[in-house]
């Protein structure tokens, strides 16, 4: 196997010039570091605010050629903006007679465009914490949609614990044409995950900007092509993973995924709080494992308690969105990449996942092409 080392790297990138002083980037200063994990490659590029739609050809010319070297299974540029230093204070102004005469101001800082425009719906499934059974909601809701005759994409945005490869019972790497890489195909989804670049048991032991960076490639350097609707798996909590959305794409709601007992509403209750925050509308709540319904005699336990989620719903001002019952067919599926929504449409739980499929597409259908006006959070 290749082995990288940074200095190789930066070697490569001295064929890109810079476009402000001629000089190649490495020269110029503005390579602030290449960070190498598993073939997997991010170089962070220094830029002021004012400068980033300039420097956006310079990264991607930098994600082009790190992902043209020998052992590199996948490449990834972000722009960083200078830290600003003390401001000078500025100099004593001649007194004016008369009418006072407006300074003006410099530009304002251009914001990169939002990802994913050619996609007129994007929904996240996202949890305040983690074994809810969201990324199997999340799944099987993009399958109804698709069975519904609409055009669907299913991004995986758990950078840390991908699984969609096994749900979906994908394990090869996506093929790269041009610049872009194509996203695979599984039971009429287009799919993208990092898990298809990286070994299943491989750890991502990867800072916040890499995991922003790993993000806006997977939205922004994958042939999407036109979508109806965009299905995004997101990790559990509320950290970079949700503000990178929020910032980069227009989504135009989110569903959010909770069992019934009381730790796991609290923190659906703080995933509903960071949507408010972020101006992403919040669709509805979705009750997982709600009830276990026995296969043998019918009976049906609430081992997680029942109807926590749809009264939580109720005290926030959310739309309870529907049960999905605890069936051992919806793990199993799951655990064999067939995914119950497609393997076993006429199932129970199959038809849980259709009823939330149509609710949630009667939502963001008639608003899709409204998504995305209202203001964003700003990170700086």
């Amino acid at each position: 196997m290749t082995t990288l080392s940074p200095d190789a790297l930066r070697n490569a990138l001295r064929a890109i010039k810079d476009p402000a002083t001629g000089r190649d980037i490495v020269e110029a200063g503005l390579v602030e570091g290449i960070q190498i994990r598993d073939g997997l490659v991010q170089v962070s590029l220094l830029t002021d605010r004012a400068k980033a739609a300039a420097m956006e050809p310079v990264r991607l010319e930098a994600a082009r050629i790190l992902g043209q070297q020998p052992g590199v299974t996948n490449a990834t540029a972000v722009l960083t903006a200078h830290k600003p230093g003390a401001r000078p204070a500025p100099p004593p102004q001649p007194a004016h007679h008369g009418h006072a005469h407006a300074h003006p101001q410099g530009p304002a800082p251009q914001k990169a465009p939002m990802l994913l425009p050619d996609v007129k719906a994007i929904i996240a499934v996202a949890s305040g914490k983690g074994g809810v059974g969201k990324s199997t909601v999340a799944v099987n809701l993009a399958v109804s949609l698709a069975r519904q005759g609409l055009k669907v994409g299913l991004l995986d945005a758990d950078i840390y614990g991908p699984s969609l490869p096994r749900m979906l019972g994908l394990n090869r790497k996506p093929e790269v044409r041009g610049d872009k890489m194509i996203p695979l195909s599984a039971w009429g989804l287009s799919c993208m995950s990092i898990g298809f670049l990286v070994d299943e048991e491989t750890p991502m032991v990867w800072r916040g900007p890499m995991v922003m960076g790993a993000l806006e490639q997977m939205m922004g350097q994958v042939a999407w092509g036109a979508l109806d609707v965009m299905v995004v798996d997101m990790p559990p909590g509320t950290g970079d993973a949700q503000l990178t959305m929020a910032q980069r794409v227009a989504l135009t709601g989110a569903v959010i995924v909770s069992t019934p007992q009381d730790i796991a509403l609290i923190d659906a209750r703080r995933g509903v709080r960071m949507f408010e925050k972020t101006n992403v509308p919040v669709l509805g709540l979705v009750e997982n494992m709600s009830f276990f319904c026995c296969p043998n005699c019918g009976h049906t336990s609430n081992i997680f308690g029942h109807g926590g989620a749809k009264a939580e719903a109720a005290r926030l001002g959310a739309e309870f969105l529907g049960e999905i019952p605890l069936l051992l067919d919806i793990r199993t599926a799951a655990d064999a990449g067939t995914p119950i929504a497609a393997s076993a449409p006429n199932s129970e739980g199959a038809k849980a996942y259709e009823a939330l499929a149509r609710r949630v597409w009667a939502k963001v259908s008639g608003g899709a092409g409204a998504r995305g006006t209202g203001p964003r959070i700003s990170i700086s």
